[in-house]
């Protein structure tokens, strides 16, 4: 069998064809791997957990850490997904000049119904790649947040599921900790 391979875009190359109107102004797209993917519509639960996700860590931040919300991230040259929610490292200018690289993510979250089987198998190994230090995707299927730290080529090295009852620390804030329950309400 034949494989054909695939054409792949470069971040120049995709913000490119967003200025010249190839990609519309409202596409709902990523660059991952050099490939241009279409997101899944955000459904309320989604939407309404980013929210709550904002709420909850922009009242803990004390000026430690900017919170980001579905904005894109520069991983590398064919690379800019964007997470559903970030704790950057404080900057200055608030990212006006640059999208966050990875050395200034401190934990990345992504909110996954529809999409968690694309977010575990492709996402998660390019957040790792990229070295993202920690990544909780909260799995709203199974009514679970799993935490990965530990990040390497193919992905991470740790992986700690937290349900209903049990408190989620970030890594780079253990003095913070955030209930389980509250994330996954309804």
């Amino acid at each position: 069998m034949l494989v054909y391979p695939k054409h792949r875009f470069t971040v120049t190359e995709y913000y490119r064809m967003a200025e010249t109107g190839v990609l519309k102004p409202d596409a709902r797209v990523e660059l991952l791997n050099g490939e241009i993917i279409d997101m899944s519509p955000i459904g309320s639960s989604h939407a309404g957990t980013v929210k709550r996700f904002i709420r909850i860590f922009t009242k803990l931040a004390q000026e430690r850490w900017q919170v980001s919300a579905q904005d894109p991230l520069h991983l590398d040259d064919d690379s800019e997904p964007e997470p559903d929610f970030m704790l950057l490292k404080p900057s200055a200018d608030d990212y006006t000049n640059h999208h966050p690289l990875p050395d200034d993510v401190f934990l990345l979250v992504e909110v996954a119904d529809a999409s968690l089987d694309y977010d575990r198998e492709q996402k998660l190994p390019v957040y790792g790649r990229a070295g993202i230090p920690e990544i909780w995707i909260l799995n709203l299927r199974d009514r679970s947040l799993e935490v990965y730290r530990e990040p390497h080529f193919t992905g991470y090295g740790s992986k700690t599921i937290l349900r209903a009852g049990d408190q989620a620390k970030p890594q780079a804030f253990p003095d913070v900790a955030v209930d389980v329950t509250e994330l996954l309400k309804r």
